[in-house]
């Protein structure tokens, strides 16, 4: 599975948000813990990244990925009562336009967290340029 023992890690740190602080909280309170969870297990993170979504080579519109691990993994958190088939959509739209193989959703709106792995299309007709982010 590709970035397994990536991905099994920010898991790992959910968790520990998850337990730490419960529900109930704006999606930002878990955004700020989960950096300084994954930060301390010395992996680095940046938060609100600035994507660009392409068609047909045309940048036609940006959006913010609520966090982006290693330049690996791209992760949308909500906190929500339920996770929607559109939050889905919204993160797989978002590995497509931007060419991030896998995305993390996690819900924190409930006790016991959701998580879905997700991964972009792989019948995509115009291939985008992956995003790269400099520190």
């Amino acid at each position: 599975m590709l970035h397994e023992e990536l991905t099994k890690l920010i898991l790992e740190a959910c968790f520990e948000v998850s337990k730490e602080l419960g529900a109930g909280f704006l999606e930002s309170v878990y955004e700020k813990s989960l950096i300084v969870a994954l930060s301390q297990k010395g992996l680095s993170v940046a938060s609100q990244v600035p994507m660009k979504v392409s068609f047909r080579g045309v940048v036609v519109g940006d959006f913010y990925a609520d966090l982006f691990v290693e330049q690996k993994v791209l992760i949308e958190l909500k906190a929500v009562s339920r996770v929607m088939p559109e939050h889905k959509a919204q993160v797989i739209n978002y590995l497509n336009a931007t060419g991030i193989d896998v995305g993390l959703l996690f819900n924190f709106g409930n006790p016991r967290l959701e998580y879905y792995r997700l991964h972009k299309r792989s019948d995509l007709v115009h291939p985008v340029h992956p995003v790269s982010i400099h520190p």
